[in-house]
């Protein structure tokens, strides 16, 4: 009798449905501090806890490890280390799950921004009326930075909106831009915003220099990862009105400490990395491990596999 193979489970609450599984799989769950010590005996590691760091740290370890990591996020920075970037181990990630949701929600941003809501909604709680004028979002420019699906959706849905949307890769190819362009494209932009997967290229790429760059009247969104901005250089961007506005939805530090400066910068929009998370969000995300467990199973080939150098998922 085959032995059934061990799924080792970094869980998070609420933790993952894998019924499906039952019977094909033992399936073994774990937190941060127990990871380390169950890695060896795993032929499958599931990091359902996307927002744990405890891959990095635990990987390095003594020995055998998974030949197969998912992480339930598009992003793949959190687990990245250079052993396991060094391994045959494949990691595949959550490609495809958080395309449109984070498109509305940019969306969403660029409507409140443009129309003036958040003053709205304040002006509503003090009861005070304020007649003011807002801005057209139609016939506006917007350059997204990060051509992966999450990047090209947000265009689609700016497209829209009627907004001009140009995106910028990592390399220049058919609709897309390369970096080579983006200082032009950022000088005539509206709305900048920031998808780009987190590498030692893009780590900081929005600094005080590319703040300056921008028109005074654009507003700049990051729904990529918080270390994509110098959030210093940022703020100061916006208290000396160098840029109009600005909404982040990810933090170099999550959650956001309730005494943190960026609560009260003014023209600064913060919300809780929420862009992506809908309802039934998480059903979404358990689902497609189990086709992929599937898969895996049958010795198919594995959809969303990382470039473990790059750190995405190439391709279109």
């Amino acid at each position: 009798m085959t032995a059934l193979p061990t799924l080792l489970v970094l869980d998070a609450e609420p933790p993952p449905r894998l019924g499906r599984l039952t019977g094909r799989a033992r399936v073994v769950h774990t937190d941060e501090a127990g990871l380390a010590g169950l890695l060896p005996g795993a032929d499958v590691l599931l990091v359902w806890d996307f927002a744990s760091h405890a891959v990095r740290s635990a990987w390095p370890g003594e020995g055998p490890r998974p030949g197969w990591v998912h992480t339930a996020s598009a992003g793949v920075d959190h687990l990245m280390c250079p052993e396991l970037a060094a391994s045959d181990t494949v990691v595949t990630n959550a490609r495809g799950i958080f395309d449109a949701p984070i498109a509305e929600y940019v969306a969403a941003l660029v409507l409140a921004m443009a129309k003036d809501l958040p003053r709205t909604l304040e002006f509503q709680r003090e009861r005070e009326w304020r007649h003011r004028e807002s801005r057209r979002v139609a016939g506006t420019r917007a350059v997204v930075v990060g051509s992966g699906p999450i990047g090209r959706e947000i265009a689609r849905t700016l497209k829209a909106l009627g907004v001009t949307a140009a995106v910028v890769g990592r390399v220049p190819r058919t609709g897309i831009h390369g970096p080579d362009d983006l200082d032009r494209l950022l000088s005539r932009a509206d709305w900048v915003i920031a998808a780009a997967p987190l590498t030692e290229r893009t780590r900081g790429m929005f600094d005080l220099r590319r703040f300056g760059v921008m028109q005074p009247s654009a507003c700049f969104v990051n729904v990529g990862r918080g270390q994509l901005v110098d959030e210093d250089a940022l703020v100061r961007a916006l208290e000396k009105r160098w840029i109009a506005g600005a909404a982040l939805d990810v933090l170099t530090g999550e959650p956001l400490a309730a005494d943190s400066p960026l609560w009260r910068v003014p023209g600064l929009l913060v919300s809780p990395h929420m862009s992506g998370d809908t309802v039934g969000w998480r059903d979404e995300l358990g689902a497609q491990f189990v086709e992929l467990f599937e898969r895996w199973v049958a010795g198919r080939p594995l959809r969303n596999v990382v470039d473990k150098q790059r750190g995405y998922v190439p391709g279109h």
